[in-house]
């Protein structure tokens, strides 16, 4: 085994977690926009990717393409009507660009813990929530934000219920969930609002980029006005509301086109993916494929594949776990510049975790930890949780395995045997 691990390296090729794959057809949209000389956050790519999406999403939808996720998630919560000192009912399982635009408007991350089923959102964990946050503040929280981790259905009837109940509106981050279902719909297409994002290792990429998804036209208008600076209709420029520069560029809606003519082999080679791993570690001990519950309403697009490790499982190295600081950002933020004070902190993965990552790392496949819930982390250690343990056990036993567009099955099975030679 060290021999074809030896010999993947001599070869140069490194298993990346979800790396985006072109189709050929961007390049078609990207020399048009450059040809006509579009290379503005406007123009016939940025329609013609809008249109796109509504016919995917479906519904009747309107989707409105933005530079970032992130920005997506920040004007869903200001056309919801968020401010300061207000609650946000957020999932603790999570991404922070969830959380985050929160913060931005003075708001309060309200966070909610998880159930063991598709790791999302536990609905009688978020009922419990509004009721004592009720009872503390004397109101009800603004929006309650639900999450499509790593591409699996949240318990949609259910949450959906609660929400409707007490008239709380829902936005849902389906970030990570492009293509993933239940009951048929399209998630995303549910609550009040829906996130997308288009990041350069989601479903499908405009190398950075998000959209909206709104209920109707004359919310997509009110989106739209947000998203250009609030730019009222005159000769010259007048704004009555603060707005912001969140519009896609031209540029990048041309590669969300080409990318949207192969969304479907994306979603399926994803989904192959899921099966063939399930297939390759079903007897492999102490280690456990997640996968989407057996019930038919749920339809996961599988974007990460996630595995957790038992406790138990010995791993090669394990005792040098988390002996040195790590200098940057693993999984290529390339932004992070500050150097870790200490190699370990309150809550991270277990030991035996963090060693198969080194161990995969070596063997030039990277895999990386799962989400670290929101309650642990240091910039949120104030903020209201309400949490029964789960997703903080997953995180420690929780690792996400490469599954993008660009993992081969003998990549896969490259992968499961690098496993296996790591196993004590």
């Amino acid at each position: 085994m060290q021999a074809k691990i030896k010999m993947k390296m001599q070869n140069n090729k490194r298993i990346l977690l979800c790396l985006a794959h072109m189709s050929g057809k961007e390049q078609e949209y990207i020399k048009e926009a450059f040809d006509t000389n579009w290379v503005v956050p406007l123009g016939p790519n940025v329609d013609g990717f809008e249109k796109d999406l509504d016919a995917f999403v479906g519904q009747n939808k309107k989707v409105v393409a933005l530079s970032s996720g992130t920005a997506a998630v920040h004007l869903s919560l200001i056309v919801s009507g968020v401010g300061p000192g207000d609650e946000v009912i957020v999932q603790n399982f999570t991404f922070c660009a969830s959380s985050h635009p929160v913060t931005y408007l003075g708001a309060t991350p309200v966070f909610v813990d998880s159930e063991a089923d598709t790791w999302n959102m536990d609905p009688d964990l978020l009922e419990a929530a509004i009721k004592d946050r009720i009872a503390k503040t004397g109101k009800k929280p603004k929006a309650i934000m639900p999450v499509t981790l790593y591409g699996m259905p949240y318990q949609v009837d259910r949450i959906m219920e609660i929400a409707n109940r007490y008239g709380i509106p829902v936005i849902e981050d389906s970030a990570e969930g492009l293509g993933s279902r239940y009951n048929g719909q399209m998630l995303g297409t549910f609550g009040k609002y829906g996130i997308l994002s288009f990041n350069g290792n989601k479903m499908i990429t405009t190398s950075g980029g998000g959209a909206l998804i709104t209920s109707s036209e004359d919310e997509w208008r009110e989106v739209m006005m947000y998203a250009t600076q609030y730019r009222e209709s005159y000769p010259y420029y007048q704004h009555e509301k603060i707005g912001y520069n969140y519009r896609m560029s031209n540029i990048c809606a041309g590669i969300g086109r080409g990318q949207m003519t192969v969304v479907d082999d994306h979603i399926k080679h994803h989904k192959y993916v899921q099966w063939l791993y399930e297939e390759l570690l079903d007897n492999v001990k102490g280690i456990t494929v997640h996968s989407q519950p057996n019930t038919g309403e749920y339809e996961s697009n599988y974007w990460l594949c996630t595995i957790t490790i038992d406790p138990e499982l010995r791993i090669k190295g394990q005792e040098n776990a988390y002996k040195n600081i790590v200098n940057g950002a693993v999984g290529g933020a390339g932004g992070v510049i500050h150097r870790a004070s200490s190699a370990v902190t309150d809550c991270q993965p277990n030991d035996n975790v963090e060693a198969l990552r080194i161990y995969l790392d070596k063997a030039g496949i990277e895999a990386r930890p799962t989400w670290k819930p929101m309650h642990k982390q240091p910039v949120y250690k104030y903020a209201p949780a309400y949490v029964n343990g789960i997703s903080e056990s997953i995180f420690k036993m929780g690792m996400c395995l490469p599954s993008g567009p660009c993992v081969s099955d003998d990549d896969m099975k490259y992968i499961v045997e690098t496993i296996k030679s790591a196993i004590c």
